[in-house]
C-alpha cells in the first residue's frame, strides 16, 4: 500500500496505517473549526453593522454636529477599543518585503500556524517499534498523505464559486493569498516526501514503477505552477500564468491521482478534481446564461459590442450597453473575455466595474452646492448615462492582452465582449458616520461607485453618514475629465445633512492640458491620439472641491479626518502598493488605537483594494 522495506515490522505498518487515517482528519477538524469561528465573527460583524445603522437613525437627531465634537473618556467603550486594537495589529501592522510586497500580521499568523500544524502532525510519533526516532518510514509516508489531504481545500480556495467564501463571508479574491500559501506549503511537504523516498532503501528498487513516475510528473507540474504563480511572474506575464496554471493544475491532479492510487489510495485526490471541474462548469453556465439571455447572440444586434477609447497613454476605457437584468454592487468586478483581442478565445481577465448600477444619477434632483443659488440639473444630469446605463471598465495597460487592447482603443475600435460576473464583495458603508475614499489613478473604478452609493443611501434615508471625503492622486490635471460629471453629481446630489469634500492632487505637471504622444508599436499611427481639454471650472467652483499640485500627505489628511470624526469611520483605498501602505501607516497607533477610542474618538475600519492581478 505504501513504501516499505524488509526492516519494517508489521506493528509499524499497523501504527502508520492508523495514523494515516486519523491525522489528516484531525487537521481537517482544526481547519473546519477555525473557518467556522472566522465565519461567526464575519457574519456577526455584518449583523452588528445592520443594527448599528438602525441605532444611528434612531439617535440621529441627538447627534452633535460633526465639527463640534467633544471627546470624553468612557469605560463603556472598552469592547470597541479592543476591536480597534485587533484591527490595527492584525491588518495594519505589516511585514514589508521590498517595495511592492506586503503581508499583514493576520496573514503572517495564519501562515505560521498552518505550516506549524502540518509539520507537527508530520513528525510527531515517528519513533518505530524498535525505538528508532524520526523513522523515515513514518514521516516520509505520513507527510505525503497530509499534503494530499489538503488538495480539496487548496483547490476550493482557488475557485471563484466556493463554499469557503459562503461559510466565512470572505470573498474569493481575499482568500486567494491563503490558496497560494497552502499550495506552496503542500509543495514543501511533497518535496520533503520526495527526499525521503530517494534516501529510503525501497525507493531504489521501485524507481521504474508507474506510480513513481506519476508522482515525479505530479511534483514537476506543481513546481512549475508554483513558479509562475510568484507575484513578479504573474504580474508581468499574466497570460503565461493563466495558461500554465490551468494546464499545470490539471496535469498535477491527474498524475497525483494515479500516484496515490498506486500506493495508499486516492480518496483525497478525486474530490479535488470534482471541485475543479465543478467550478469550471458553473462558470461556463454563468457565462452562457448571462451572455445569451442578457446580451444575445443575434448577428448584427451589436448588443455584445464594446467601445474602446484611450483616456491616457496607459488607461483604456471599455464601455458596453448595460443588460437590463444584469445587476452589480459598487466595488464588484467582472471577468471580460474578448476573443478578437486575446491570444486564445477563452481568456478571462478581471476588471473592476467602474459604473454605478442605479438610476439615481438621471432621476434625482440636485442640491445647490455652488453657492450661487443656481440649479445646474439641466447642465449635468442625464448627460452621462454611461454612469448607470453602461458597463464601464478602466483598464491599466501593461503587456500581453492589455497591450493588444490598447492597439484597438488607439483607433477607437469596437470588440465583442463576453462578461462573467459580477464577483467579489461590496462594502456596506451605511452604518458609518464618516467615509473617506482614497484612490490613485484608475483606482477610481472602485471608489467612485462606492462614493455614489453612499450618497444614494443618505438620500433614501438608509444611511446616517454626515461626511464623505474623496481623495484622488493623478499624474495630469486632464485626468479629472474621466469622472468630472460623476464628481459634480456627487456634490450636487448630496443632501444638506451630508458634507462632501473632494481633494484632488496633481502629482505631475501643473499644466491643465495634456496631449498623448505617439503610441509606440502601433503601425501607421503618427497623429496625436487624445487631447485633454482644460478641467471645467464648474467642478472647481462647487463647495468642498479643491485641486492641488504635488503629492498628497495622506498621513496628515487622515489624521485630520480622524480628529474631526466621531462614531464609526470607514477608510476605503484603491491604488498602488505605496498608497495602500501609506494609508495603513497613517491609521496605526495612536491615531485609531484603544486610547483614542476610549477617549471618544472614532472606530476606524479600513478597506483595501489593490491594483493588478497579484
Amino acid at each position: 500500500m505504501f513504501s516499505e522495506s524488509s526492516q519494517v515490522s508489521k506493528a509499524d505498518i499497523t501504527i502508520l496505517t492508523q495514523q494515516l487515517d486519523t491525522y489528516p482528519q484531525q487537521v481537517w477538524v482544526f481547519i473546519g473549526v477555525s473557518l467556522s469561528i472566522i465565519g461567526c465573527f464575519q457574519w456577526g460583524s455584518h449583523i452588528h453593522s445592520k443594527f448599528a445603522r438602525r441605532r444611528h437613525h434612531e439617535s440621529d437627531e441627538e447627534t452633535a454636529p460633526i465639527h463640534n465634537i467633544q471627546y470624553k473618556f468612557s469605560l463603556r467603550r472598552i469592547p470597541l477599543a479592543i476591536i480597534n486594537f485587533y484591527r490595527v495589529v492584525a491588518f495594519r501592522w505589516t511585514l514589508e518585503i521590498g517595495k511592492s510586497y506586503t503581508l499583514n500580521m493576520a496573514e503572517v499568523l495564519v501562515t505560521m500556524t498552518y505550516i506549524a500544524l502540518l509539520l507537527t502532525y508530520a513528525f510527531i510519533n515517528t519513533t518505530s517499534v524498535e525505538g528508532q526516532k524520526l523513522d523515515i518510514f513514518y514521516w516520509s509516508n505520513r507527510i505525503a498523505v497530509l499534503a494530499s489531504s489538503q488538495f480539496p481545500i487548496v483547490t476550493a480556495l482557488g475557485t471563484k464559486n466556493n463554499l469557503v467564501s459562503l461559510v466565512t463571508g470572505i470573498s474569493y479574491d481575499r482568500l486567494n493569498y491563503i490558496h497560494r500559501m497552502m499550495a506552496r506549503t503542500c509543495f514543501m511537504l511533497l518535496c520533503i516526501h520526495g527526499v525521503g523516498e530517494v534516501i529510503y532503501p525501497s525507493a531504489q528498487k521501485t524507481s521504474n514503477n508507474d506510480w513513481v513516475q506519476a508522482g515525479t510528473i505530479a511534483l514537476i507540474a506543481l513546481a512549475v505552477v508554483i513558479v509562475v504563480s510568484l507575484r513578479p511572474v504573474r504580474s508581468k506575464v499574466y497570460e503565461l500564468f493563466f495558461y500554465v496554471h490551468f494546464i499545470g493544475v490539471l496535469a498535477f491532479l491527474v498524475a497525483a491521482y494515479f500516484h496515490a492510487n498506486g500506493i495508499y489510495g486516492s480518496y483525497w485526490i478525486w474530490p479535488s478534481l470534482v471541485i475543479w471541474a465543478l467550478d469550471r462548469f458553473v462558470r461556463v453556465v454563468r457565462l452562457a446564461v448571462f451572455n445569451h439571455s442578457y446580451f444575445g447572440f443575434k448577428s448584427g444586434s451589436g448588443t455584445m459590442d464594446a467601445t474602446t477609447e484611450m483616456l491616457s497613454e496607459d488607461i483604456v476605457r471599455v464601455r458596453l450597453r448595460r443588460p437590463p437584468h444584469f445587476h452589480w454592487s459598487p466595488g464588484q468586478a467582472a471577468y471580460l473575455i474578448m476573443p478578437s483581442v486575446s491570444t486564445l478565445p477563452f481568456e478571462a481577465h478581471p476588471f473592476t466595474i467602474a459604473s454605478f448600477d442605479s438610476s439615481l444619477l438621471s432621476t434625482a434632483e440636485t442640491e445647490d452646492q455652488s453657492g450661487g443659488g443656481e440649479n445646474h440639473e439641466t447642465q449635468v444630469l442625464g448627460s452621462s448615462n454611461s454612469l448607470w446605463k453602461e458597463l464601464v471598465f478602466l483598464v491599466n495597460v501593461h503587456g500581453g492582452f492589455t497591450k493588444k487592447l490598447k492597439e484597438v482603443a488607439a483607433t477607437k475600435g469596437t470588440v465583442k465582449v463576453f462578461v462573467d460576473g459580477p464577483y467579489g464583495p461590496s462594502v456596506d458603508l451605511g452604518s458609518y458616520d464618516t467615509s473617506v475614499f482614497v484612490a490613485g489613478g484608475s483606482g477610481i473604478s472602485y471608489t467612485v461607485p462606492v462614493l455614489l452609493s453612499v450618497i444614494e443611501q443618505v438620500r433614501k434615508g438608509k444611511s446616517s453618514c454626515k461626511r464623505v471625503v474623496f481623495i484622488w492622486s493623478i499624474r495630469q490635471a486632464g485626468y479629472v475629465r474621466w469622472i468630472e460629471e460623476a464628481l459634480i453629481k456627487a456634490v450636487q446630489l448630496a443632501p444638506p445633512s451630508l458634507t462632501v469634500s473632494i481633494r484632488i492632487f496633481n502629482t505631475g505637471s501643473p499644466s491643465m492640458t495634456q496631449s498623448m504622444e505617439e503610441v509606440s508599436g502601433l503601425p501607421n499611427i503618427t497623429e496625436k491620439i487624445v487631447t485633454f481639454e482644460p478641467t471645467s471650472s464648474m467642478l472647481l467652483s462647487l463647495r468642498g472641491v479643491k485641486m492641488e499640485s504635488g503629492r498628497s500627505d495622506l498621513d496628515a489628511l487622515l489624521k485630520e479626518e480622524v480628529s474631526m470624526a466621531s462614531g464609526r469611520m470607514s477608510v476605503s483605498v484603491c491604488g498602488s502598493y505605496g498608497i495602500a501602505r501609506a494609508v495603513r501607516h497613517a491609521l496605526r497607533f495612536p491615531v485609531s488605537g484603544p486610547s483614542s477610542v476610549l477617549s471618544g474618538g472614532p472606530s476606524v475600519t479600513l478597506y483595501v483594494e489593490s491594483f493588478g492581478y497579484a
